[in-house]
């Protein structure tokens, strides 16, 4: 793997942000001539600036620890698992979240979309999976596409299809990551099998439709995320949260959350 200066990957972010050196300079209240300096190597900046820097450019917390080390500074941001101490209050908060959620189903995930925990509600839907897909780390993206999953359920596979695509491209391009684009490479190149051209303007808008225990079921989707996190794991970590998008669907999915409860008593 090449090893870049701090300049290089300030200037390759900037790029990928589409902004020029005087956008950068105003953004972050320096000169155009310091962030040139900068770039080309012949102004050593200081923590604080290449952090004001990448903030501005929207760096994620895991590169901006890049940053920090190309410019011989010690990395800034922890990266502890969720069920570490440190994360109980964050991880009681996606806790919390999933559980509000039922009777609908919701799962985190982290930036390459590996599953760190669900709520009752997807349970069931794991019955009929391949153990080999249940073996962790699961991948929500596999595990929604791959035939041994969710697959055969799905009855608009071509459309979830899309919806992942351009979800992942969309990520990708905020910040690059070798093994999403091999996930990409291999279950969502446009000229995969059940590929669409359909374009997707808004994940929304798609619902998924599964057919399940004999029933249609007829979901879309919103995300949720934590808002200003200092740890690279929270920064990372998503919530999926599924709603009906017809009374058929929400009423299934109460019948279901009411036979659980109902099990659940002694």
């Amino acid at each position: 793997m090449p090893v870049h200066t701090v300049g290089e990957l300030l200037r390759q972010w900037r790029h990928r942000r589409r902004l020029s050196q005087l956008d950068l300079a105003i953004a972050a209240d320096v000169s155009a001539r310091h962030v040139s300096l900068v770039e080309t190597g012949k102004s050593n900046p200081s923590a604080d600036m290449v952090l004001r820097l990448a903030d501005q450019l929207d760096v994620p917390l895991r590169d901006r620890n890049r940053l920090l080390l190309a410019a011989g500074f010690a990395p800034r941001y922890a990266e502890r698992p969720l069920d570490d101490g440190a994360l109980s209050a964050a991880r009681d908060a996606v806790e919390r979240v999933l559980r509000a959620h039922e009777p609908y189903p919701a799962v985190a995930f982290d930036r390459r979309w590996n599953i760190v925990m669900t709520n009752r509600a997807v349970e069931p839907f794991f019955a009929d999976v391949d153990p080999d897909l249940l073996q962790p780390p699961i991948n929500l993206v596999r595990l929604g596409l791959d035939p041994r999953g969710f697959a055969p359920l799905v009855v608009n596979l071509a459309d979830v299809r899309v919806v992942f695509r351009s979800r992942i491209r969309r990520q990708l391009a905020v910040a690059p990551d070798a093994e999403l684009t091999a996930l990409y490479e291999e279950l969502l190149e446009p000229n995969s099998q059940d590929a669409s051209s359909r374009s997707v303007e808004s994940d929304v808008l798609i619902p998924m439709i599964i057919r399940f225990n004999g029933r249609e079921l007829r979901l879309f989707s919103t995300i949720t995320t934590f808002g200003t996190p200092m740890d690279i794991t929270l920064d990372e970590v998503a919530i999926e949260s599924y709603y009906p998008a017809d009374a058929e669907s929400a009423a299934y999915f109460e019948e279901s959350h009411g036979d659980v409860r109902a099990a659940a008593c002694p």
